[in-house]
C-alpha cells in the first residue's frame, strides 16, 4: 500500500507539472547546422537557425547563428541575424550582428547594426511605409517613393 500510493501520487503531479509549464511558457525550435530545409517555415514559437533554409520564414522571434544561411523572405516580431540572408526582412525589432551578410531590403521598426555587418539592399522603417501608403492616393504614393530615394542618394 505504501509503495502504491507514493508511486501513483508523484506521476500525476509530475506529469501535470511538466505539461503546464510547457504549454504556458514560450518554447523554441532549432534548425541545427547539419540540417538543410527546402520550403517555407511558419512557427508560432521562437526559431533558432544554424542550418540552411531555402524558403520563407515567418515566426515570433528568429535567432540566426553565424553559420546559418537563409534564402528567402523573413517576417518576425524580433530578429537577431548573424549569418547569410538572401531575401527581404521585415521585423519589429531587428539586430544585425557583425558577422551578418544580408542581400535584400530590410524593413524594421527598431534597428541595431553592429559595425562590420555587410548589407546590400535598402533600409526602410516599417511604420513610415505603412503610414505613408495608407493615407495617400496612388498619385501621392509615387511621390512618397521618390523622396526617400532622393534623400538616400
Amino acid at each position: 500500500m505504501f509503495s502504491k500510493k507514493p508511486a501513483e501520487a508523484p506521476k500525476p503531479t509530475g506529469r501535470a507539472g511538466a505539461a503546464k509549464p510547457m504549454a504556458g511558457k514560450s518554447t523554441f525550435s532549432v534548425i541545427g547546422s547539419d540540417v538543410s530545409i527546402k520550403g517555407d517555415i511558419s512557427a508560432t514559437v521562437d526559431l533558432h537557425v544554424d542550418g540552411h533554409v531555402e524558403g520563407d520564414i515567418s515566426c515570433t522571434s528568429l535567432v540566426q547563428g553565424e553559420g546559418g544561411v537563409i534564402n528567402g523572405a523573413i517576417e518576425a516580431e524580433t530578429a537577431r541575424l548573424a549569418g547569410h540572408i538572401i531575401g527581404s526582412i521585415s521585423a519589429r525589432d531587428l539586430v544585425v550582428l557583425q558577422s551578418a551578410k544580408i542581400e535584400g531590403d530590410v524593413h524594421y521598426d527598431t534597428l541595431t547594426i553592429e559595425q562590420g555587418a555587410d548589407v546590400e539592399g535598402r533600409f526602410a522603417p516599417r511604420s513610415s511605409q505603412v503610414t505613408t501608403a495608407k493615407p495617400t492616393s496612388a498619385v501621392s504614393a509615387a511621390d512618397s517613393d521618390e523622396p526617400p530615394l532622393t534623400l538616400a542618394s
